[in-house]
Protein backbone atom coordinates (compact mmCIF):
# COMPACT_ATOMS: atom_id res chain seq x y z
CA UNK A 1 0.00 0.00 0.00
CA UNK A 2 1.03 3.62 -0.53
CA UNK A 3 0.08 6.61 1.59
CA UNK A 4 -0.02 9.89 -0.34
CA UNK A 5 1.33 12.19 2.30
CA UNK A 6 2.81 15.48 3.42
CA UNK A 7 4.96 15.52 6.56
CA UNK A 8 3.39 18.82 7.67
CA UNK A 9 -0.28 17.77 7.45
CA UNK A 10 -1.97 16.97 10.78
CA UNK A 11 -4.46 14.77 8.91
CA UNK A 12 -1.62 12.70 7.45
CA UNK A 13 0.09 12.59 10.82
CA UNK A 14 -3.00 10.92 12.31
CA UNK A 15 -2.61 8.09 9.84
CA UNK A 16 1.14 7.80 10.32
CA UNK A 17 0.78 7.64 14.11
CA UNK A 18 -1.86 4.93 13.75
CA UNK A 19 0.43 2.96 11.44
CA UNK A 20 3.15 3.00 14.09
CA UNK A 21 0.82 2.24 16.99
CA UNK A 22 -0.89 -0.63 15.15
CA UNK A 23 2.27 -2.26 13.78
CA UNK A 24 1.35 -1.65 10.14
CA UNK A 25 4.07 0.88 9.31
CA UNK A 26 6.17 -1.65 7.39
CA UNK A 27 3.19 -2.47 5.14
CA UNK A 28 2.69 1.07 3.83
CA UNK A 29 5.06 3.13 1.69
CA UNK A 30 4.81 6.83 2.54
CA UNK A 31 4.94 9.00 -0.60
CA UNK A 32 5.43 12.66 0.26
CA UNK A 33 4.01 15.24 -2.13
CA UNK A 34 3.64 19.01 -2.14
CA UNK A 35 0.05 20.03 -2.71
CA UNK A 36 -2.14 23.03 -1.86
CA UNK A 37 -5.66 24.15 -2.78
CA UNK A 38 -4.05 26.37 -5.43
CA UNK A 39 -1.62 23.80 -6.84
CA UNK A 40 -2.83 20.21 -6.61
CA UNK A 41 -0.20 17.52 -6.90
CA UNK A 42 -0.83 15.03 -9.70
CA UNK A 43 -0.38 11.97 -7.46
CA UNK A 44 -2.80 13.40 -4.91
CA UNK A 45 -5.38 14.10 -7.62
CA UNK A 46 -4.96 10.63 -9.10
CA UNK A 47 -5.65 9.00 -5.73
CA UNK A 48 -8.36 11.44 -4.62
CA UNK A 49 -10.38 13.47 -7.15
CA UNK A 50 -10.66 16.21 -4.51
CA UNK A 51 -6.87 16.48 -4.53
CA UNK A 52 -6.68 16.27 -0.74
CA UNK A 53 -4.32 14.27 1.41
CA UNK A 54 -4.04 11.75 2.91
CA UNK A 55 -5.05 9.14 0.38
CA UNK A 56 -4.29 5.44 0.67
CA UNK A 57 -3.58 3.45 -2.49
CA UNK A 58 -4.50 -0.14 -1.69
CA UNK A 59 -3.21 -3.32 -3.27
CA UNK A 60 -6.63 -4.97 -3.26
CA UNK A 61 -9.07 -2.22 -4.19
CA UNK A 62 -9.52 1.40 -5.20
CA UNK A 63 -7.76 4.18 -3.33
CA UNK A 64 -9.53 5.50 -0.25
CA UNK A 65 -9.25 8.98 1.20
CA UNK A 66 -10.16 11.21 4.14
CA UNK A 67 -8.14 10.54 7.27
CA UNK A 68 -11.10 9.11 9.21
CA UNK A 69 -11.89 6.64 6.44
CA UNK A 70 -8.26 5.58 6.22
CA UNK A 71 -7.81 5.14 9.96
CA UNK A 72 -10.99 3.07 10.23
CA UNK A 73 -9.78 0.87 7.37
CA UNK A 74 -6.30 0.41 8.83
CA UNK A 75 -7.65 -0.26 12.31
CA UNK A 76 -9.95 -2.95 10.92
CA UNK A 77 -7.11 -4.44 8.88
CA UNK A 78 -4.81 -4.61 11.89
CA UNK A 79 -7.49 -5.59 14.41
CA UNK A 80 -5.93 -2.94 16.62
CA UNK A 81 -9.08 -1.91 18.49
CA UNK A 82 -8.63 1.85 18.23
CA UNK A 83 -12.39 2.18 17.59
CA UNK A 84 -13.74 0.05 20.46
CA UNK A 85 -17.43 -0.79 20.35
CA UNK A 86 -17.83 -0.07 24.06
CA UNK A 87 -17.15 3.66 23.60
CA UNK A 88 -17.39 4.06 19.83
CA UNK A 89 -19.59 7.16 19.79
CA UNK A 90 -17.35 8.95 22.27
CA UNK A 91 -14.28 8.07 20.20
CA UNK A 92 -15.89 9.30 16.98
CA UNK A 93 -17.15 12.52 18.58
CA UNK A 94 -13.79 13.40 20.10
CA UNK A 95 -12.03 12.48 16.86
CA UNK A 96 -14.40 14.79 14.97
CA UNK A 97 -13.68 17.56 17.48
CA UNK A 98 -9.95 17.14 16.90
CA UNK A 99 -10.46 17.22 13.14
CA UNK A 100 -12.48 20.41 13.51
CA UNK A 101 -9.57 22.00 15.35
CA UNK A 102 -7.24 20.89 12.55
CA UNK A 103 -9.56 22.27 9.86
CA UNK A 104 -9.86 25.65 11.57
CA UNK A 105 -6.11 25.86 12.14
CA UNK A 106 -5.36 24.84 8.55
CA UNK A 107 -7.75 27.52 7.25
CA UNK A 108 -5.80 30.07 9.27
CA UNK A 109 -2.55 28.78 7.81
CA UNK A 110 -3.85 28.98 4.25
CA UNK A 111 -5.10 32.52 4.80
CA UNK A 112 -1.61 33.59 5.89
CA UNK A 113 0.44 31.57 3.42
CA UNK A 114 -1.62 31.46 0.23
CA UNK A 115 -3.68 34.65 0.13
CA UNK A 116 -1.97 37.94 -0.83
CA UNK A 117 -1.55 40.17 2.20
CA UNK A 118 -3.86 42.88 0.86
CA UNK A 119 -6.66 40.32 0.48
CA UNK A 120 -6.39 38.65 3.88
CA UNK A 121 -9.48 38.94 6.03
CA UNK A 122 -8.70 39.23 9.74
CA UNK A 123 -12.29 38.56 10.91
CA UNK A 124 -12.21 35.25 9.01
CA UNK A 125 -9.00 34.25 10.76
CA UNK A 126 -10.39 35.19 14.16
CA UNK A 127 -13.59 33.25 13.47
CA UNK A 128 -11.52 30.15 12.72
CA UNK A 129 -9.55 30.58 15.92
CA UNK A 130 -12.80 31.02 17.87
CA UNK A 131 -13.92 27.58 16.64
CA UNK A 132 -10.67 26.00 17.75
CA UNK A 133 -10.72 27.80 21.10
CA UNK A 134 -14.29 26.67 21.86
CA UNK A 135 -13.34 23.10 21.02
CA UNK A 136 -10.27 23.24 23.24
CA UNK A 137 -12.32 24.61 26.12
CA UNK A 138 -14.88 21.82 25.67
CA UNK A 139 -12.23 19.10 25.62
CA UNK A 140 -10.53 20.53 28.70
CA UNK A 141 -13.86 20.76 30.55
CA UNK A 142 -15.63 17.56 29.47
CA UNK A 143 -13.33 15.05 27.82
CA UNK A 144 -10.33 14.64 30.08
CA UNK A 145 -11.69 11.49 31.73
CA UNK A 146 -11.83 9.90 28.27
CA UNK A 147 -8.33 11.03 27.37
CA UNK A 148 -7.12 9.56 30.66
CA UNK A 149 -8.41 6.16 29.57
CA UNK A 150 -7.04 3.47 27.23
CA UNK A 151 -5.49 4.59 23.96
CA UNK A 152 -7.93 4.91 21.06
CA UNK A 153 -8.19 6.92 17.85
CA UNK A 154 -9.50 10.01 19.60
CA UNK A 155 -6.26 10.28 21.60
CA UNK A 156 -4.23 10.13 18.40
CA UNK A 157 -6.43 12.69 16.64
CA UNK A 158 -6.34 15.12 19.57
CA UNK A 159 -2.59 14.74 19.96
CA UNK A 160 -2.07 15.55 16.27
CA UNK A 161 -4.43 18.54 16.46
CA UNK A 162 -2.56 20.01 19.42
CA UNK A 163 0.76 19.32 17.76
CA UNK A 164 -0.38 21.28 14.71
CA UNK A 165 -1.40 24.23 16.89
CA UNK A 166 2.09 24.22 18.38
CA UNK A 167 3.67 23.97 14.93
CA UNK A 168 1.70 26.68 13.11
CA UNK A 169 -0.06 28.78 15.76
CA UNK A 170 2.05 28.60 18.89
CA UNK A 171 1.67 32.35 19.45
CA UNK A 172 -2.04 31.82 20.15
CA UNK A 173 -1.13 30.19 23.45
CA UNK A 174 -3.75 27.44 23.42
CA UNK A 175 -2.53 26.09 26.78
CA UNK A 176 -3.74 29.16 28.68
CA UNK A 177 -6.94 28.16 30.46
CA UNK A 178 -6.57 24.57 29.26
CA UNK A 179 -3.94 23.41 31.70
CA UNK A 180 -5.37 19.93 32.24
CA UNK A 181 -5.40 19.29 28.50
CA UNK A 182 -1.91 20.74 28.22
CA UNK A 183 -0.64 18.37 30.91
CA UNK A 184 -2.18 15.41 29.08
CA UNK A 185 -0.61 16.49 25.80
CA UNK A 186 2.83 16.86 27.37
CA UNK A 187 2.75 13.17 28.19
CA UNK A 188 1.12 12.04 24.96
CA UNK A 189 3.53 14.00 22.77
CA UNK A 190 6.42 11.98 24.20
CA UNK A 191 5.12 8.72 22.72
CA UNK A 192 7.49 7.20 20.19
CA UNK A 193 4.85 7.38 17.46
CA UNK A 194 4.44 11.11 18.06
CA UNK A 195 8.12 12.00 18.19
CA UNK A 196 8.79 10.06 14.98
CA UNK A 197 6.05 11.93 13.10
CA UNK A 198 6.54 15.44 14.50
CA UNK A 199 6.56 18.14 11.78
CA UNK A 200 9.79 20.05 11.31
Amino acid sequence: MKLISSPLSPFVRKVRVLLLESGLADQVEVVDVTTTPLATDAQAAAANPLGKIPALIRDDGPAIYDSRVITRYLDARAGAGFYPDSRLWEVLTLEATAEGIMEAALSMTYEARLRPEELRHAPWVEAQWAKAARALDAVNARWMSHLAGPLDMSHIAMGCALGYLDFRHDARGWRHGNETLADWYAGFASRDSMTKTAPE
